[in-house]
């Protein structure tokens, strides 16, 4: 088939989709494609690489890159920010309330502001840290539509519909945008629609996680006409999402999907129902062995071949390398500067390529904001698995996507970076926020129900109580 045909019946296969998906949902606002169109060029590429602007290739403009950024780029991220912004004003958001409530992700945003001061790159740390501000407000924007729970849906399977087949086509049709080569070794990698076969692999584990947790859900509706519609487009994305992992070979994104599989299916079984302490406690207990047997004894090597690998393909190196250039270990460099002047010159010259993050999420926040970021970043996530740990009694199907998520994230950071801007840690956001909002809905749905004596009528307008859903949430819950 020739290439512009395959990539002209893509484009007529997502307008079917957006236009006749039988999980289309009417009536979610049209506000979403805000946060869709962001999350889009964040998981996929900016818009001045997608047009083949972003200028000579090589380190020096790698470099200047980094720390400067795209002006074109950033003028089309400031006004989706302005845009989201908008939409939340016009839907009278609290966000005093907000940042006092959730003090936990204030004083993280607090601080990573702060070390600002203390860096090297003050302006490029700035620019990164606004830049950043938009995952949030993206986030809110989805949250705080008059049905949140439709919205989250129709947004993932969106963000699936766009990225997922785009890149089976560029792969098998467009070589050039969709392969890379490594300057050193000359091996082939696959990017898709992305700039790396390790976003690629995100996107899948992202994607992946969602649609089958979707499929779980509809499951036991399988009978009726639209679910059986709904579980074949799922069907057919998640088979995509397998080719993709199998042929970019991101063994971290395929073991972490297995893994938020596993836990999907153990949180609906009934044993886990009865019994939610045996994922709530039993998660983190695991997690931590496998931290102390990875990092503690050394048996690296022994969980690389159990995924595949023979390695863990130069990241134990690169560790080594950054942590020699941490400059001051309370602190940090500052908000997102160590990858940045004459430190990424010098890591560059160490022969590990052209690398600009640590492969490890928590080594990633400790290089940046040191032992203080680390622990509020921490102490975040932690605040993010109580308020999970709160909707499994009573169960709410919400809850275990959450905790798919999170837990993916946990394991996912061990040897790649995470905590910070990217589809991951969007997904993190997104899902750990998600599960109030939704759990929020289902109740005052079950209320209403209530009161009208067992018949569905259920005010047709959300908007108020999908504002109280994130002004009043619990300290611990964002």
């Amino acid at each position: 088939m020739p290439p512009h045909v395959a990539l002209l019946l893509w484009f007529v296969l997502l307008l079917a989709l957006f236009l006749f998906d039988p999980a289309k949902e009417p009536k979610v606002s049209a506000a979403l494609w805000v946060p869709l169109t962001w999350m889009f060029f964040m998981g996929s590429r900016q818009l001045t690489a997608w047009l083949g602007w972003s200028g000579t290739e090589g380190l020096n403009s790698m470099a200047q890159t980094l720390e400067e950024g795209n002006p074109t780029d950033r003028t089309v991220e400031l006004a989706l920010l302005f845009l989201a912004l908008v939409i939340l004003i016009s839907r009278s958001f609290k966000w005093g309330g907000f940042l006092r409530q959730n003090w936990a992700l204030t004083l993280y945003l607090l601080f990573a502001l702060l070390s600002v001061v203390w860096s090297g790159f003050p302006f490029a740390a700035f620019k990164k840290w606004f830049r950043d501000l938009g995952t949030y407000v993206m986030v809110l924007v989805i949250l705080t539509d008059p049905y949140p729970l439709k919205a989250l849906g129709t947004f993932l399977r969106r963000f699936g519909y766009l990225l997922v087949p785009l890149s089976v086509v560029l792969i098998k049709y467009f070589p050039d945008l969709a392969r890379q080569y490594d300057p050193w070794t000359g091996i082939q990698t696959f990017t898709g629609a992305t700039t790396s076969k390790n976003m690629l692999g995100i996107v899948c584990l992202v994607c992946g996680t969602y649609f089958f947790w979707d499929t779980v859900v509809r499951w036991p509706d399988r009978r009726n006409k639209r679910q059986k519609r709904i579980l074949l487009v799922n069907a057919l994305l998640i088979g995509m999402v397998i080719w993709l992992l199998n042929i970019c070979d991101s063994a971290t994104s395929r073991t972490t999907l297995m893994i938020a599989c596993m836990v999907i299916l153990a949180a609906h079984s009934k044993l886990v129902q009865r019994h939610p302490r045996i994922l709530t406690v039993g998660i983190p207990a695991v997690f931590l062995t496998y931290v102390f047997l990875f990092f503690g004894l050394g048996l690296s090597t022994e969980f690389a071949e159990a995924v595949g690998r023979t390695s863990l393909s130069g990241r134990d190196i690169i560790w080594q390398i950054v942590l020699s250039h941490q400059a001051n270990p309370l602190v940090g460099a500052g908000y997102e500067s160590f990858w940045l002047g004459p430190r990424l010159q010098a890591i560059w010259a160490s022969g590990q390529g052209a690398i600009n993050e640590a492969h490890n999420g928590y080594l990633e926040i400790y290089l940046n904001l040191g032992y203080i970021g680390a622990f509020l970043a921490l102490l975040y996530v932690g605040a993010m698995y109580r308020n999970i740990c709160k909707r499994f009694k009573p169960f709410s199907s919400m809850a275990s996507f959450s905790l798919a998520i999170w837990t993916v994230f946990l394991f996912h950071n061990c040897t790649e970076a995470d905590f910070r801007s990217g589809p991951m840690w969007f997904t993190f956001v997104f899902a750990c926020w998600a599960v109030t909002a939704v759990g929020r809905q289902e109740a005052s749905e079950a209320a209403t129900l209530q009161d009208a004596g067992g018949v569905a009528q259920i005010s047709p307008s959300l908007g108020k109580e999908s504002e109280d859903v994130i002004a009043h949430l619990s300290p611990w819950a964002l």
